[in-house]
């Protein structure tokens, strides 16, 4: 069984929104920090945003800030990315982590702190 599937992407509009899920097939949930990266073609994958387990603290990419929401509802093991105002630069491909690490302001972008990583969902924004 995959642990993570995202869905929710799309092709939408410069400033336009997208929510993106992420459901999960992992045992206490709960106890994840969950993030979202993303990699536009030709680049390298990037950090977007993450939520830690422990008092959902909240860390977001500074091209994001503002825009995007990084939410979870632990009772259906699912994690969200609202996207808002989305613009031509944020087209990628959009994928969901999990990893039992606290996390902190620093490690939480980081992709070792992740055990689990989705197939990745496709995010396309036309100007």
């Amino acid at each position: 069984q995959v642990p993570l599937v995202e869905s929710g992407g799309g092709l939408v509009q410069a400033g336009g929104s997208l929510r993106l899920s992420c459901a999960a097939s992992l045992r206490t949930f709960g106890l994840y920090t969950v993030a979202w990266f993303r990699q536009a073609p030709g680049t390298e994958r990037a950090f977007v945003a993450a939520m830690t387990w422990k008092e959902n603290a909240t860390f977001y990419a500074d091209s994001v800030k503002g825009r995007f929401t990084i939410s979870r509802d632990n009772g259906k093991n699912t994690v969200y990315l609202r996207m808002n105002d989305l613009k031509y630069e944020d087209t990628a491909v959009y994928y969901c982590a999990a990893g039992r690490a606290l996390g902190t302001t620093i490690t939480a972008r980081r992709f070792s702190t992740y055990d689990y990583w989705g197939q990745g969902t496709q995010v396309t924004v036309s100007s």
